[in-house]
């Protein structure tokens, strides 16, 4: 199966700016969408971003549109979120996941994935 490893988490200050990376290995192939979920402390985990993993296709929640850019290198089946004006509440344990499920529909449920990395903790100070 599909294995997902998260870095690039860290603490930075407001409006600064940090990239997180997601490696994929196993099964790569089987991927059709990787996405990014957060979940902070008491709250539930949240879609921030995905691509399409065939045609490169995006899509950002609103609270990531303008700040966040979801990319992706299929040579080295790896996706890069490089995140910018962060705010305190982005601060947020990022999650990596990917699907094999047909992109019918976007992707924006974490139901929707079937395998997802441990996490990066990204804290955002005031």
């Amino acid at each position: 199966q599909v294995q997902l490893v998260e870095s690039g988490g860290g603490l930075v200050q407001a409006g600064g700016s940090l990239r997180l990376s997601c490696a994929a290995s196993a099964r790569t192939f089987t991927i059709l969408t990787i996405g990014w979920f957060r979940q902070a402390p008491g709250k539930e985990r949240e879609f921030v971003s995905l691509i399409n993993w065939s045609a490169g296709s995006t899509y950002y929640a609103d609270s990531a549109k303008g700040r966040f850019i979801l990319s992706r290198d299929r040579q080295t089946n790896t996706v890069a979120l490089q995140m910018t004006n962060l705010k305190p509440e982005d601060t947020a344990v990022y999650y990596c996941a990917a699907t094999s499920r047909l992109p019918l529909r976007l992707r924006t449920f974490w139901d929707d994935y079937d395998y997802w990395g441990r996490g990066t903790q990204v804290t955002v100070s005031s």
